[in-house]
């Protein structure tokens, strides 16, 4: 379910991007008449389109297992653009839905740093498992100590049937809403990551 949201909150945020850089330039080269026309004819599907955008975000947003800084700026800039949106092309004020228009955009582009996982400080007692201590720190939140927790689209790590090159590849350069981790992660604590994950299997 989670997959089948992000791909579709994806898409609707990719049309809705395309209708609001069209009705800007259109305001902004003074086509008054091609945007009524088109904001007449786009006047359904963009109640469509904004609608499951603002849904789809609302469900991802509620699966995430926390909310970084860069995720509430970005929850701001969607809700500031909407009025500012409405106004300005209301009223034909072409700074006003530029500014809506650059929020939305800085809002995609917050949404996709804050996927960036960041490096943490990993302590690993003497004789403690660093695989372990490295799934705690980044895999936990996601898949819970156990693997099982499936939250954010994760999946059950304890009834995977997935390879340990596939895991490898995986951990690395991540799917879906799991982020890449081989930019905060060396191969080798990758390699340790992956050997822990699959002593959760049953």
């Amino acid at each position: 379910m989670f997959t089948g949201m992000l791909h579709t909150h994806k898409l609707v945020v990719i049309l809705f991007l395309l209708l609001y850089v069209v009705k800007t330039l259109l305001l902004l080269l003074n086509k008054n008449e091609v945007l009524a026309k088109f904001s007449k004819a786009t006047r359904i599907p963009e109640m469509i389109v904004s609608t499951l955008f603002l849904l789809t975000g609302a469900y991802l947003m509620f699966q995430l297992p926390e909310i970084n800084t860069l995720m509430i700026v970005k929850i701001i800039c969607v809700f500031a653009s909407i009025p500012l949106a409405v106004i300005g092309f209301k009223k034909s004020n072409k700074i006003l839905a530029s500014l809506a228009m650059l929020l939305i955009i800085a809002s995609y582009g917050l949404a996709e740093m804050s996927k960036k996982p960041s490096r943490k400080e990993v302590v690993v007692a003497a004789g403690a498992d660093e695989g372990k201590a490295l799934y705690d720190a980044y895999c936990t939140s996601c898949h819970g100590a156990d693997g099982k927790l499936m939250l954010a689209g994760a999946k059950d790590l304890s009834t995977s049937a997935m390879d340990y090159n596939s895991m490898l590849l995986l951990v690395s350069h991540g799917k879906n809403a799991m982020p890449p981790f081989k930019s905060v992660l060396s191969e080798e604590q990758i390699d340790k990551t992956v050997r822990y994950v699959e002593t959760l299997r049953r």
